[in-house]
């Protein structure tokens, strides 16, 4: 069962598990379902519309998915100290869904959303349904040197490409938001 609501009233809850341990961040396309562990997030009204704005590096495999089908779920646990909970965010976020099922590798169930094609998931009830309505490229040029330490240009590093790499911004309309029960 949905318990429809407003997500303004579990923007705190959805805030308290950013930026560590995070969210999941839900897309589907080709049939293939994927999550991914995101720690940075804005909710929000844009153009008098509520909006959930999120940030997906290019070389992320969630990128490729959202260029397919622009639809996303944000799903938040109600507990973030539950331990399937924590196990299944260390997972989607150090694991590719190009090399393995994140659903079949972390046990999460999957939950048809009503809008979207990317399912919410039971474990991470507080859920929010998402069109995408707006992309740019975030260029690093115009981001404050403050921030330039979250782009490392570390050549000894094997994840050089990955942390370098840059963000697409994709701005969903929010659909729709409720609490599986």
């Amino acid at each position: 069962m949905k318990r429809a609501d407003n997500v303004f009233e579990h923007a705190p809850r959805i805030f308290a598990s950013l930026p560590d341990p995070g969210i999941l961040l839900s897309t589907q396309a080709d049939g293939k379902p994927n999550i991914m562990n995101i720690g940075w997030a804005s909710l929000g009204f844009e153009w008098q519309t509520p909006i959930f704005i999120i940030y997906v590096r290019h070389c992320r495999y969630t990128h490729e998915i959202l260029e397919k089908n622009p639809e996303f779920t944000i799903c938040a646990p109600l507990d973030s100290k539950d331990s399937k909970v924590k196990r299944a965010l260390k997972i989607c976020g150090s694991k590719s869904g190009r090399d393995i099922d994140k659903f079949e590798e972390t046990g999460l169930t999957k939950v048809s959303a009503d809008l979207v094609k990317p399912p919410a998931i039971k474990e991470f009830p507080v859920t929010v349904e998402c069109k995408v309505v707006c992309k740019i490229e975030q260029p690093k040029s115009e981001i404050d040197p403050e921030f330039h330490k979250y782009y490392p240009l570390d050549i000894n590093s094997p994840t050089a490409p990955l942390t370098n790499s840059p963000h697409t911004i994709y701005w969903g309309k929010i659909l729709k938001s409720y609490v599986i029960e």
